[in-house]
C-alpha cells in the first residue's frame, strides 16, 4: 500500500520524516553524490558560528563497541562562507535545509542568527546547537540550565525563521530543559545531542581525544538513551513537536522515535559507515509502514502513549 510520509514539525511542512543529522553531513551537499537530497525530509548542515572557528586538535574521533567518539569541536568557516559558498550548491539539489548555529556566547546566537535573516527561502528553519558537549565543559554548557536554554532561544529570533532547540541528554529534567525552550519561543525541540564519554589509551594511560575532556557519544549505543528522552518530553509536553535523534540505524529505530512522540527523525552516525544510509533508512520506514497498515508516518506520532 502507498505511504503518506509527509510530516510537520511546528508550522514546517516536511515531504519525509527523515532529516541528516547536524554534524554528520558536513555543511553543504556532499552526500548528494549518493543518494537524492530532495528526497529527504531536510538536511541539516553542521552547526556554525558567525566567524570561522578552528574546532579542537586531533585527534578527534575514537571508535567504541557501540558507536563512536568525537571531539570535533564545532570546526567550520562561518555563516558568511556557508551563505556565499556551500549553500547555494545544496539548494541547487532541490534540499529542504536547516541552518544549525553556536555560540560560546548569547550573544554569538545573535549575530549568527542575524547573519541568517537573508538567508533563501529554502532554509526553512534554524536548529539552535544548545548543547555540543565538544566544546562547553559539562558547568557552562546552555542546555544544563533553564536559564541558558531560554537565553539562547530567544537570542535565535534574529535569524527570523522557526526555532528548534539542539538539547542535551546529560541532564536530571529534560522536560524542564525542553520547557524552557517552548516558553522561549522555540517550535520545537531535537532530541537528543550526544552523550558524554571518554576512551582511555591503556598504552599511554591518557585519553586518547585530545584535550583530555573525552567527547561526544554517537550510535546504536545511546539509541535507548534517545527514545527515553522523547518519550519523557512528548509525556510531559505533548503539543511541543520533537525531532528525534540518536543511534538510528534502520528503519525500525525510526518507527520506534517516532511512536515515542517525534514527529521527524534524524540519522547521523550511520551515515559515516555508509552515506546512502539515510535513504535505506527511509525505505525501510516506508516499507514497514506498508507492512503494518500505516497508510501515513503521521498516525505513528506518539502511539506509544496511547
Amino acid at each position: 500500500m502507498p505511504v503518506d510520509l509527509r510530516t510537520r514539525v511546528g508550522t514546517v511542512g516536511l515531504r519525509a520524516p527523515l532529516m541528516t543529522a547536524s554534524g554528520t553531513s558536513g555543511h553543504g551537499d556532499e552526500l548528494g553524490a549518493y543518494l537524492d537530497l530532495a528526497a529527504l525530509g531536510a538536511v541539516v548542515v553542521k552547526s556554525m558560528r558567525h566567524e570561522p572557528w578552528p574546532g579542537n586538535p586531533p585527534p578527534r574521533i575514537a571508535t567504541t563497541p557501540g558507536g563512536m567518539l568525537n571531539s570535533v569541536g564545532l570546526q567550520g568557516r562561518g555563516v558568511e562562507h556557508w551563505l556565499a559558498e556551500e549553500l547555494p550548491s545544496l539548494l541547487a539539489t532541490g534540499a529542504t535545509v536547516v541552518a544549525s548555529i553556536w555560540g560560546t556566547e548569547v550573544a554569538d546566537y545573535e549575530r549568527a542568527a542575524t547573519m541568517l535573516a537573508a538567508a533563501p527561502a529554502g532554509v526553512v528553519a534554524v536548529e539552535v546547537n544548545a548543547s555540543c558537549p565538544n566544546h562547553h565543559q559539562r558547568g557552562d554548557m546552555f542546555a544544563h540550565s533553564a536559564e541558558g536554554v531560554r537565553a539562547v532561544t530567544e537570542a535565535a529570533a534574529a535569524a527570523g525563521r522557526p526555532r528548534w532547540v539542539k538539547l542535551s541528554p546529560n541532564v536530571t529534567d529534560l522536560p524542564a530543559m525542553a520547557a524552557a525552550a517552548q516558553a522561549a519561543g522555540a517550535e520545537a525541540v531535537t532530541l537528543v545531542n550526544t552523550v558524554m564519554g571518554m576512551v582511555i589509551d591503556l598504552e599511554a594511560r591518557r585519553p586518547v581525544l585530545a584535550g583530555g575532556r573525552g567527547g561526544g557519544l554517537s550510535g546504536p549505543a545511546i539509541h535507548p538513551v534517545a527514545v527515553r528522552a522523547v518519550y519523557d518530553v512528548h509525556a510531559a509536553l505533548p503539543e511541543l513537536p520533537i525531532v528525534g535523534v540518536g543511534g538510528v540505524a534502520g528503519g525500525a529505530d525510526a518507527v520506534e522515535l517516532l511512536l515515542a512522540g517525534a514527529s521527524a527523525v534524524q540519522v547521523g552516525t550511520a551515515s559515516f559507515a555508509d552515506p546512502r544510509a539515510i535513504a535505506r533508512i527511509q525505505a525501510e520506514l516506508e516499507l514497514w509502514c506498508s507492512r503494518h497498515g500505516v497508510g501515513a508516518v503521521s498516525e505513528l506520532i506518539g502511539g506509544a502513549h496511547a
